[in-house]
């Protein structure tokens, strides 16, 4: 498992790099870069700043706010499923309980 970086480096790489890219002269290589001046990996700077963008409209895709929000529902989805076997299971065992010939 990916060790967690700190959300003040996280946000201070992001905003050196969303700058770095507005302009022309520092945008080749500025991932890299600011990556290497903040020893970050290249790839984990750049994921950061696809999501930002995302999150900030200026690229298509899902925001963290839409894919946390698919998550739990599809959670709430697996368990709700889940409580709706159990129930069949008990309701079709009650009803060849009730089909039974008492003694």
């Amino acid at each position: 498992m990916p060790v967690p970086y700190p959300a003040e480096i996280r946000e201070r790489a992001v905003r050196l790099a969303l700058e770095a890219r507005k302009n022309p002269a520092t945008r080749d290589g500025a991932i890299t870069r600011i990556a290497k001046q903040l020893d970050l990996l290249p790839e984990t700077l750049r994921k950061w700043v696809r999501n930002a963008e995302i999150d900030e409209g200026l690229r298509p895709g899902t925001t963290t706010d839409d894919a946390a929000r698919i998550a739990e529902l599809e959670r709430e989805n697996r368990e709700l499923r889940r409580a709706n076997q159990i129930l069949k299971s008990a309701s079709a065992f009650f009803a060849a309980e009730l089909d039974r010939p008492s003694r």
